[in-house]
């Protein structure tokens, strides 16, 4: 049987990971999968502040990748919730041995350093599996998906910027939240049904450090469902800005959304108009926002959300899964498929169960709401009641994952 030939569209967290270890299983380097990967962009851009927890650390340590991303981490100590005076209300701390997950997990990374590790450990596994006499793996950047049919046997792709048609046995839709390959596969027409949104947008970006940050994440709230999060980077001297707004009546966020970099200004626009007037630092914060390089807007959905802290463990798990079903059913996708399904379908609802009145809880519509919700973090962080919802928040470290039978990598060092 020829070795199947997989498309991976996206070289984010999930791409990669699944390429590495869909090339670590057992078989002969001769018989496992032709890889070709798809990214629209150019490089890894740091992104936003994410976090690995329970099983994704279990999945980074078979990829011997535990030190490396424990370097590049943002060593960030914890969150405060700070009111319009800067005033800290409760400050709640991080738990580095991993054994307690607070809102700070102790991996805190930035999204795009996450995977570029996570990339050139592929590469590197790529290297081997050709030096075996295997194909590796082939990266294709800035380029993307346009045209995506399927037949019987086959699924038949066009790339965007190049127009080359290609031909593969599988296609997987690893490129996030608006995936392209997701409305190519199912249609555009329901594709807003696919997606169950949670009324709340928000946009990332990276300023330079100042005189206020540290690395202590800080947790504004303004009136109108708007928060504000500052935090550190792995970089001394740049801090990281999350901006949110619950808002399902102003259909703006909404269209902004859905247009990607080609309505930046836009989407800066409108944050401008509703943070404008939000207090503390907000002022400081647009003018950043407005020359930031590396903004990024989207909507927050349940798949999982930043509220769950599960998006990035998820896409690990998510990856592992895959390359252990289809290891395991090899020739058979309908057989692997469905024992995806049936592994994830339970992590995946464990992740996406939100804390109850999430996301609204955290983002009250008034003055009065949000001096309660600093009384009641005040009340939990002194009481000790802070420690018992955090193990609850999420699961230890190293959680056990299923044994396929992939080939344990040494921990990689990481490179400057």
């Amino acid at each position: 049987m020829a070795p199947l030939s997989i498309l991976i569209v996206g070289c984010g967290i999930a791409g990669p990971t699944l390429a590495s270890f869909l090339l670590l299983s057992s078989d002969v380097s001769q018989e496992k999968p032709r890889i070709t990967v798809l990214e629209r962009s150019t490089s890894h851009a740091r992104g936003q502040n994410i976090d690995v927890r329970g099983a994704g650390v279990t999945i980074i340590r078979k990829l011997g990748l535990e030190h490396a991303i424990r370097s590049a981490t943002t060593r960030e100590e914890g969150n405060k919730f700070v009111d319009a005076d800067n005033g800290v209300w409760a400050a709640i701390p991080a738990d580095k041995s991993g054994r307690v997950q607070t809102g700070t997990s102790d991996i805190e990374i930035l999204r795009g350093r996450l995977a570029e590790l996570l990339y050139r450990r592929s590469k590197d596994v790529s290297q081997d599996a050709e030096s075996e006499g295997g194909e590796g793996i082939e990266y294709i950047f800035g380029d993307s998906l346009a045209e995506l049919e399927q037949d019987s046997q086959k699924v038949h792709v066009r790339f965007a910027k190049s127009g080359e048609s290609r031909t593969f046995d599988l296609v997987v839709g690893a490129d996030g939240l608006q995936s392209k390959t997701r409305r190519l596969a199912f249609g555009e027409k329901g594709d807003q049904d696919r997606v169950k949104q949670l009324g709340m947008y928000g946009g990332f970006f990276s300023m330079p450090k100042g005189a206020t940050d540290s690395d202590w994440r800080r947790w504004f709230h303004a009136p109108g469902r708007r928060g504000v999060m500052v935090r550190p980077s792995e970089m001394s001297d740049r801090t990281t800005v999350f901006m949110s707004i619950i808002n399902e009546k102003d259909k703006r966020f909404t269209e902004v959304a859905t247009g990607g970099h080609q309505v930046i200004k836009s989407q800066k626009e409108l944050l401008k108009e509703c943070f404008w007037d939000a207090g503390w630092e907000s002022r400081r914060i647009i003018k950043e926002m407005e020359a930031a390089e590396d903004f990024y807007y989207a909507m927050v959905a349940y798949c999982a959300s930043p509220i769950s802290g599960m998006g990035t463990t998820l896409s690990l798990n998510g990856a592992y899964n895959l390359a252990g079903a289809l290891a395991r059913h090899p020739g058979d996708h309908t057989a692997a498929f469905a024992e995806y399904e049936e592994k994830m379908r339970p992590i995946v609802q464990k992740a996406q169960k939100l804390a109850p009145g999430a996301p609204y809880v955290f983002a009250p519509e008034t003055a009065w709401g949000i001096w309660a919700l600093h009384v009641f973090c005040l009340m939990i962080n002194h009481s000790g009641v802070a420690l018992l919802l955090a193990m609850l928040w999420g699961p230890p470290a190293g959680v056990p994952v299923e044994d396929y039978g992939f080939k344990q990598l040494n921990e990689w060092p990481p490179r400057s």
